[in-house]
């Protein structure tokens, strides 16, 4: 599970898109809408599938809830930053947070295609910032990429794994376990009733289940997927929509 932070306007929307067009499971239509702020995508990995759900987080406020209670809904960073503008101040902002949750980071300057980027300086803002990239005395990894060109993109769903291969926590998680899920979005829908975009770290969730989140509590009447398809159930590693909360349970919450 990949966290996606950086500034506004850095090109994280068109990474994504990029993303999600590599995606060996594509819609009829091939038309990417994203029902969730959240997503997965499946790939051929040295010949094996593998899935990699990506996490647009919304905004930080919620990704610094999201990362108390000692569980973490992500297990990789992505530092989105633009190699035109460099450092902004959302930017210091993702780098604290990152920190913060201590999950492995990547690196991915956006907008490699551009003839005005200066690759260079934003090495030495991050610097700067404490970000001890590789090749300069630490070991984060970056990678240039660009969505437009789709340059790279193949190569950082690589790095992705192979970061998450060698630092990434792999406790035993198996979807018979018992469920574990951060809620990481959630919202009153004036006719659905309470609404929670959960990340699922261990276990399965199935429709009629009954769940409960910080007290909330709730039976699941319907499980949907990033692509807006009604699920029966999900496991490990999958981001859904469920209803059947009682109220809103909170970001950042277990479910």
């Amino acid at each position: 599970v990949v966290a996606v932070l950086g500034h506004v306007d850095h090109g994280k929307t068109s990474l994504l898109d990029a993303i999600r067009k590599t995606n060996l499971v594509q819609k009829e239509h091939g038309s990417i809408t994203q029902a969730i702020g959240a997503s997965k995508i499946e790939i051929i990995h040295e010949g094996i599938k593998r899935q990699i759900t990506f996490i647009d987080t919304p905004g930080h406020e919620a990704f610094a809830k999201m990362r108390g209670r000692g569980t973490q809904a992500a297990d990789i960073g992505l530092l989105v930053i633009s190699s035109v503008d460099g450092v902004m101040p959302q930017t210091k902002e993702s780098i604290l947070l990152l920190k913060e949750t201590k999950i492995p980071i990547i690196v991915v300057l956006t907008k490699s295609d551009l003839p005005n980027k200066n690759v260079e300086k934003v090495k030495q803002q991050l610097l700067k910032e404490d970000v001890l990239l590789e090749g300069y005395g630490g070991d984060i990894p970056v990678i240039e990429v660009s969505a437009k060109t789709n340059t790279n993109i193949k190569e950082l769903l690589e790095l992705i794994l192979l970061v998450f291969e060698i630092k990434g926590k792999r406790p035993a998680l198996s979807e018979n376990e018992q469920l574990k899920a951060i809620v990481i979005e959630s919202k009153l829908d004036q006719k659905a009733g309470p609404r929670a975009t959960i990340v699922i770290k261990n276990g399965s969730i199935t429709v009629a289940d009954e769940i409960s989140a910080d007290g909330e509590t709730g039976r699941v009447r319907t499980i949907i997927d990033d692509k807006g398809t009604h699920l029966k159930k999900a496991t490990v590693g999958d981001a859904v929509e469920i209803l059947g909360f009682e109220k809103v349970p909170k970001v950042g919450t277990v479910v």
